[in-house]
């Protein structure tokens, strides 16, 4: 397979990494992500990652209640590096190069992020996975995956989710949820459809990038995503 992009953004949720486990990360999954991850670059594109922290933030989410948000959010964003480093690991194993780009400068972990360092690395055909999110509390990481997205020149955001596409409702609770085909960033919004946070799809829309949604159980499903193969919901312009 072939794919129809140069340069992709892929959207992982913490959550993603579990498993079946409550919290924290299950080497299984970790190996079926690195497998279709494989896949994915096998089409020849270039992948650039952001991965959220729900998977390690949920275990330590009791601890935060009454917390400061801002120190909340910096604890969520030290967790995503958790996770890039995990990932990184588990793609080494697979016979993959990645590497890691945080945001909050932690040099003794990782590389720092910067735009230049980034396509440096997609360009020699490494996978780059972003850490830390935009650095910045307030804003998630499907936020900083947009924004990642636009500063690396990625023609589409890909977010792997539990499903398999955007529903009027969330299939997991109603058998009766219709899904969406094809959706605009205005219908998102209008309908406050749980894709990503109205921040990420607003960037997203004032940039007209496209966003694919698609389930991330299902093997083969992300490749075939970006070789043009009818997979989940995307989301685009008027």
């Amino acid at each position: 397979m072939q794919s129809q992009y140069k340069r992709v953004l892929l959207k992982l949720s913490g959550e993603a990494l579990m498993g079946q486990e409550a919290y924290g990360l299950c080497n299984k999954t970790l190996q079926f992500v690195a497998g279709e991850v494989k896949k994915l670059v096998a089409t020849g594109v270039q992948v650039g990652l952001v991965i959220g922290a729900g998977n390690i933030f949920r275990g330590v989410s009791s601890a935060s209640i009454g917390m400061n948000r801002v120190a909340a959010d910096n604890m969520g964003m030290l967790a995503t590096v958790m996770n890039a480093l995990a990932l990184d690991n588990v793609f080494t194993q697979a016979g993959l190069s990645s590497r890691v780009l945080s945001s909050i400068p932690m040099p003794l972990v990782c590389e720092s992020y910067s735009r230049q360092q980034a396509v440096h690395h997609l360009e020699k055909g490494r996978v780059v996975i972003f850490g830390a999110g935009s650095s910045n509390p307030y804003f998630t990481t499907d936020t900083a995956a947009v924004l990642r997205g636009l500063e690396i020149g990625a023609e589409v955001i890909c977010k792997a989710t539990r499903v398999d596409g955007v529903y009027d409702r969330d299939p997991l609770k109603d058998s009766n949820a219709v899904k969406f085909g094809t959706l605009t960033y205005s219908e998102v919004l209008a309908r406050r459809l749980k894709v990503m946070d109205s921040t990420a799809i607003s960037l997203a829309m004032d940039n007209a990038i496209q966003i694919m949604v698609f389930s991330m159980n299902i093997p083969g499903n992300i490749a075939n995503a970006v070789c043009g193969k009818q997979v989940g919901t995307l989301i685009t312009g008027e």
